[in-house]
């Protein structure tokens, strides 16, 4: 059965946020373009986020053209560093801030976030990683000196995308080896950055199944 059928899935659908005016049209675009986002259901937990922690600069790892970043903005964010690999995604991120009248609370960093995190300085009240699956654990490691104490970290795609999920389950419930990155890089990633943050004291962390699932993990120290 395909799971966006399954009752839950359906119902957490029908109570999620409505798309602003500048979110439908990016979903819209997203459609077009075969690009994968969020959607509403995990964005009403990221604008929730940054309501929680009273955000002032969010970074993130991976921004396509700014669909994430206006849930942040949704919930009270001053700043959202927008991180984009793809210059035509970048540009078209500019445009809908500038159209969206969010302009001034958004930059966009063209090139790798890996490299683009080096060039600032914290703290971050909320981070999302949502770039390749085989550096998520590179960037929470990275990442996390910069979050404050409070902060969130929050990981895309743990339950959903372009991973093998029955492996995911088989490894953490039966202990049995990730795949070996030659053969599946982006679960064996997800693997992994789900290990590095569930035995990291200095982070508590709950996986939500909204979306194409989050792990979110508070700073505790």
């Amino acid at each position: 059965m395909d799971v966006r059928s399954h009752p839950i899935e359906r119902f957490l659908a029908a109570t999620a946020p409505e798309h602003t005016a500048t979110q439908a049209e990016m979903a819209e675009l997203a459609d077009d373009w075969g690009f994968p986002t969020i959607g509403p259901e995990a964005g009403a937990v990221l604008r929730l986020l940054a309501r929680l922690t009273d955000a002032e600069r969010v970074f993130e790892f991976g921004s396509g053209f700014g669909y994430s970043a206006t849930w942040f903005l949704r919930g009270g964010a001053d700043a959202v560093i927008c991180t984009e690999f793809d210059e035509d995604e970048a540009t078209r991120g500019v445009a809908f801030a500038a159209d969206g009248g969010y302009a001034d609370r958004v930059t966009f960093e063209v090139g790798d976030a890996m490299e683009t995190i080096e060039r600032y300085d914290g703290p971050f009240d909320v981070v999302l990683i949502d770039h390749q699956k085989h550096r998520y654990a590179d960037a929470y490691r990275t990442v996390l000196p910069k979050v404050r104490t409070g902060g969130a970290i929050v990981a895309d795609n743990i339950t959903r995308g372009p991973i093998d999920f029955p492996d995911l389950v088989a490894h953490f419930e039966d202990g049995a080896p990730l795949p070996d990155p030659e053969v599946d890089e982006e679960t064996r990633g997800i693997g992994e950055y789900v290990g590095t943050v569930r035995s990291d004291d200095a982070v508590e962390t709950a996986i939500l199944p909204v979306g194409s699932g989050i792990a979110v993990s508070t700073k505790v120290v």
